[in-house]
């Protein structure tokens, strides 16, 4: 995959291809994550990315490799996008040595620091006050630096969906909120569930900057995230991108989408964005051929990294506690039940 990091302006068809490719990628790893899961090989549960990977890539292309994005439950694409290693990940998801959080985390927490991807999120809108904190840190330490946040539409139905747009304009924080509307949350339908006009006017109401944009055109993104995360950098503060798209799989991947209006699902593959990106570029001077051979690649890239995790070793047992988090027995002044800490300002516990 290739690591765009200057805000070229899109429709130039290099820039494009290079988008196309890395959504292929995306593409490939849930659809071979969805059969590995089928066979056996990943526990827990699969939500997939397909039919929304322009948003991840559209805006990841003009991060910086020191920029920071969180996501939630629906974290794969994100995490490519942002440049993580699709064969580690593929372990990660499978339990193996070698996973991106040495097969602790899974699919539905799946993380790599090295290259700014501070995780994803199983409970909903967690992630975002985990960015406003992370945006916190960044102004305070004065780093050059940025947060991008990745929610979905159900999302902006969570309290801290508010707290955190707050914090983040009363701070005048680095970091955008992106909000990928896929029409559902869960089984339901969120407009269903939903009062008032929606994202773009519940970010507005904080005074943050908040723009819409067609979620399936890549180029679309690209150049709205461009333009968002250039006023950031420039000190513009918090903004707000909203894109529409539609979730093509169910809620996970076993989902058979009951719930559905019959022909729903068929409709919205007509507008799914790899092949509304592979149409674009066969008319503008990238040759079939080509196209083929960039999906075809990134197939046969996600067949290696599944075949290499299977073959991968499971942890020791002993690695169990590794990395975890330990404060420690209780101290004297906590076991009498009293609620008052230590009065000398030092800290309970130790970390190992």
């Amino acid at each position: 995959m290739s690591k765009i990091t200057e805000p070229v302006r899109t429709n130039e068809p290099a820039r494009v291809f290079e988008l196309f490719k890395t959504m292929c990628l995306i593409r490939a790893f849930e659809e071979r994550a969805e059969d590995a899961f089928d066979a056996g090989f990943v526990n827990g549960s699969i939500h997939q990315y397909i039919g929304e990977e322009a948003i991840g890539t559209g805006v990841c292309a003009n991060l910086r490799d020191s920029d920071y994005i969180l996501s939630n439950h629906r974290g794969h694409g994100h995490s490519i996008a942002k440049g993580a290693n699709p064969e580690a990940m593929m372990k990660e998801l499978m339990g193996r040595v070698g996973g991106t959080s040495g097969a602790k985390g899974g699919s539905m927490h799946i993380a790599d620091f090295s290259v700014g991807m501070l995780g994803a999120n199983g409970v909903l809108a967690d992630g975002l006050t985990m960015g406003v904190g992370a945006a916190q840190a960044i102004s305070l330490k004065g780093e050059d630096a940025i947060v991008t946040v990745f929610v979905g539409d159900g999302t902006t139905n969570r309290g801290p969906f508010y707290e955190a747009l707050n914090w983040a304009m009363v701070y005048a924080l680095p970091i955008m909120f992106v909000c990928e509307n896929n029409s559902y949350a869960s089984s339901t339908m969120t407009r269903s569930v939903t009062a008032g006009e929606g994202p773009v006017a519940r970010a507005k109401a904080f005074g943050m900057p908040a723009f819409d944009v067609d979620g399936n055109d890549v180029s679309a993104v690209d150049t709205l995230a461009a333009d968002l995360i250039g006023r950031i950098r420039g000190g513009g503060g918090p903004q707000f991108l909203h894109a529409r798209t539609y979730r093509v799989k169910g809620h996970i991947s076993r989902d058979k989408m009951l719930y559905r209006a019959e022909g729903e699902t068929e409709e919205h593959w007509k507008d799914e964005p790899i092949g509304r990106c592979a149409a674009w570029l066969a008319t503008n001077g990238i040759a079939e051929d080509e196209v083929n051979a960039a999906r075809d690649a990134a197939y046969a890239r996600i067949d290696a990294a599944v075949a290499e995790a299977k073959e991968a070793p499971f942890p020791d047992a002993s690695l169990a506690y590794a990395d975890v988090q330990d404060y420690g027995p209780p101290e004297p002044w906590a076991q009498d039940g009293s609620q008052d800490g230590p009065q000398d300002g030092s800290q309970s516990g130790s970390t190992s």
